[in-house]
């Protein structure tokens, strides 16, 4: 692999992703404050690495599939981490890593071929949109152990109106839809890969 700063970014994301975890599940009191930093570094090197490798051409076929796998793994640990805590349903998680495995393995397949699938700026939207659902239940799980009465009262409401489950199904709702229509938006070439 070629090494340079959009592929070390790549790695480095990687390799943020177990120690958010590790930070998401402890039991230090600031333990979740330091998961949302981190998935948040994270978040910036993804947008980074890929601008960067861009601008400086510096895009290669390794960064090429690292970079959205990286991107798979920080998000699919943070829902798979979500359900097994309860804040969000299993079949929301499933729906989203089979949409976002089943179009990147596809792309693949596609690229083994020669062929280019055509990609939409609604994806970038959703993984917005992913992020923003996964910083929110981070600052949630995160500002839970600070005392203030008007903080409580925030979580009380987020808790009461079930705020997480209602974002996450919009989560849910657009990365299925983004799929639906990545497929819709290719299904000439795809045609052409099955024939």
């Amino acid at each position: 692999m070629k090494i340079n700063i959009p592929n070390v970014l790549t790695i480095f994301r990687i390799l943020l992703t177990p120690l958010f975890i590790i930070c998401l599940f402890s039991n230090y009191p600031y333990a979740r404050l330091w998961a949302l930093i981190i998935f948040i570094v994270a978040s910036v090197t993804d947008a980074f690495d890929g601008y960067y490798a861009r601008k400086y051409n510096q895009v290669t076929q390794h960064g090429q599939f690292l970079d959205p796998l990286a991107d798979k793994i920080l998000v699919s640990s943070a829902f798979i981490s979500f359900a097994l805590m309860k804040l969000v349903p299993f079949w929301m998680v499933a729906l989203i890593i089979f949409r976002d495995l089943f179009v990147t393995g596809l792309r693949m397949a596609m690229e083994s071929k020669g062929l280019t699938m055509i990609t939409s700026k609604i994806a970038k939207a959703k993984t917005t949109t992913q992020i923003s659902v996964i910083i929110f239940i981070l600052l949630f799980l995160g500002v839970q152990i600070f005392s203030y009465s008007w903080l409580k009262e925030i979580i009380n409401f987020i808790v009461e109106n079930r705020i997480i489950y209602y974002f996450t199904l919009i989560a849910t709702i657009f990365t299925v839809w983004t799929g639906i229509s990545y497929l819709y938006k290719n299904r000439l070439i795809i045609k052409n890969y099955v024939s």
